[in-house]
C-alpha cells in the first residue's frame, strides 16, 4: 500500500452516498481533500465530520458539475496550496426514471447526460492538464454494472455510463507513455440515496430496489477506489466491476422475503 498522505484528492458528488465515503476513507489514509456537490449544508456537514474525526484539510466548492463555465472558474480560481491535484475521483452522477424511450422525459435524459457525461468531461478537461504537466496523476471514475448491461428501463441512464466506460478507455489511450493512471470502478445495487433521485422522493418506489437483498454498501464501493489509489505506481487498475453477494447481473437479484 503506497501511502497518500498530504496528496490532494477532488471527489465530485461528495456531499451524500459514495462520494462522502470517498471522502471518509481518503481522510482516514491522511489525504487533503477537495469536496465539491450542489448541497452546500451537506458538504458542510461532511467536512465538519472529517475535521473533528481526522483533523483533515478540506475545501469546498458548490457546484454544479453540469455548468461548464463554474466548473472551469472554480477550478481555475483555487488557492495556490490546493491546484496541484493528485487524484480526482468522478462520482457525481445521477438517474432520471424508467420510461420506455418511446414515453421518456427529455428533461430527464438532459440531467442524466450533463451530468454523468459531459460534467465527468469538465472536471477531467479542467483539472487533467495539470496532471499531464506535473507527469502524475491518477482519474478514478465512478461507472456502473449498467454500463456493462442494458437492462429494461434504463436506456438512457445505461447509454451514459457505457459512455463513461468509453470514456475511461479512451482516457487511458490518450495518456499513453505518461504515468497517469485512469480506474473505472463499477458497482452493480448500491444502497445509497440514488433510487430516491431516481423516482423524484417516492420512497416506496426507493425502498422496492433494495428490498429483499442485501444490497453493496458506499463504504463499500470507497473503500475500493482508495485501494486503487495506493497500488504501486506501476500498477493500474483499469476496470473494476463490482457486485453485492446477491446480484448475478443488472437484472439478476436474489431477493429473499
Amino acid at each position: 500500500m503506497v501511502s497518500i498522505q498530504d496528496r490532494i484528492v477532488v471527489i465530485t458528488g461528495a456531499s451524500s452516498g459514495i462520494g462522502a465515503s470517498c471522502a471518509k476513507m481518503f481522510a482516514q489514509e491522511g489525504a487533503s481533500l477537495i469536496l465539491a456537490a450542489r448541497r452546500k449544508e451537506k458538504l458542510e456537514a461532511v467536512a465538519a465530520e472529517l475535521r473533528a474525526a481526522y483533523d483533515s484539510k478540506v475545501y469546498l466548492l458548490e457546484m454544479d458539475v453540469s455548468d461548464r463555465n463554474l466548473v472551469a472558474s472554480s477550478f481555475a480560481s483555487l488557492p495556490k496550496f490546493w491546484r496541484e491535484v493528485d487524484i480526482l475521483v468522478n462520482n457525481a452522477g445521477l438517474s432520471r426514471g424508467m420510461d420506455k424511450l418511446q414515453s421518456g422525459d427529455i428533461q430527464n435524459w438532459e440531467e442524466m447526460i450533463d451530468t454523468n457525461v459531459k460534467g465527468l468531461l469538465y472536471v477531467t478537461r479542467s483539472l487533467l492538464p495539470g496532471m499531464v504537466e506535473r507527469n502524475q496523476g491518477h482519474i478514478i471514475n465512478i461507472g456502473s454494472i449498467a454500463g456493462h448491461q442494458t437492462y429494461p428501463g434504463g436506456n438512457v441512464y445505461c447509454a451514459t455510463k457505457a459512455a463513461v466506460r468509453a470514456l475511461t478507455e479512451g482516457l487511458k489511450l490518450d495518456l499513453f507513455g505518461t504515468p497517469i493512471r485512469v480506474t473505472s470502478v463499477d458497482p452493480g445495487t448500491v444502497e445509497t440515496d440514488f433510487s430516491q433521485v431516481r423516482f423524484r422522493g417516492d420512497t416506496e418506489k426507493a425502498k422496492q430496489v433494495y428490498q429483499g437483498m442485501n444490497p453493496l454498501t458506499p463504504d463499500d464501493i470507497a473503500e475500493i477506489v482508495v485501494f486503487c489509489a495506493t497500488r504501486p505506481a506501476n500498477v493500474n487498475l483499469s476496470e473494476i466491476l463490482v457486485l453485492a453477494t446477491d446480484q448475478s447481473s443488472a437484472t439478476m437479484i436474489n431477493r429473499r422475503s
